[in-house]
């Protein structure tokens, strides 16, 4: 089965994390770097997480999944290592239209989550559909070594410069973009000479930035 490739706004909407261990822990961590509301359903919980709870940032119950958990949340992730629990929160979402994740077993999940490198506003996602989460973690440890923090300040660039352009009604083609993001724009953002590689991008885009 093929997936869909998509990126949520998942800021201030409900989600739940069934599970206390480390599993859950990185999935609230994510949750909450999205600005989710999360609740966390586990009779235990991790150092990390409970700290979480106590300095208000997750809502958490303490107990453990039983059916009628689902409604009200948009997304579910079961982290458990109990795959009765994976089935029956699958279950119930199916039932309710809440769509489940369940970690380490795809054939209960109606979404995979990637793993994930974030450099400022740019995130790359790498993903195996399900066959196996450390390729994709790997896969990622070696993009981390190419893709630097300064991709992070020439994507925070690029939206500057896109934006600015937008005000002047002004549209340049994808094929000017793509020559636009050259080695120069890149030697000058990993100077950390912000202005002058804006100035550069907006030449090289017909632009200039005092126009």
């Amino acid at each position: 089965m093929g997936y869909y490739p998509i990126l949520l706004d998942l800021a201030q909407r409900p989600c739940l994390v069934i599970g206390g261990g480390s599993v859950a822990e990185r999935k609230v961590e994510a949750l909450l770097q999205a600005g989710a509301a999360v609740t966390v359903i586990s009779p235990t919980l991790t150092e990390r997480l409970d700290g979480w709870v106590n300095e208000g940032r997750v809502r958490h119950e303490t107990r453990r999944y039983q059916k009628g958990d689902l409604p009200g949340y948009q997304l579910a992730f079961v982290a458990t290592d109990d795959p009765q629990v994976n089935a029956a929160v699958y279950e119930e979402g199916r039932e309710q239209g809440v769509w489940v994740n369940s970690a380490d077993d795809p054939v209960h999940c109606d979404f995979i989550v990637p793993a994930v490198l974030r450099r400022g506003e740019l995130v790359l996602a790498v993903a195996t559909g399900g066959l196996s989460p450390a390729l994709s973690r790997a896969i990622r440890e070696e993009l981390e070594a190419y893709f630097t923090e300064d991709y992070g300040t020439l994507a925070e660039i690029v939206g500057e410069v896109r934006r600015e352009l937008r005000e002047r009604s002004s549209f340049p083609s994808a094929e000017r973009w793509r020559k636009a993001l050259d080695g120069e724009l890149r030697r000058l953002v990993a100077e950390k000479r912000h202005d002058e590689a804006k100035n550069h991008l907006l030449k090289r885009l017909g632009a200039d930035i005092c126009a």
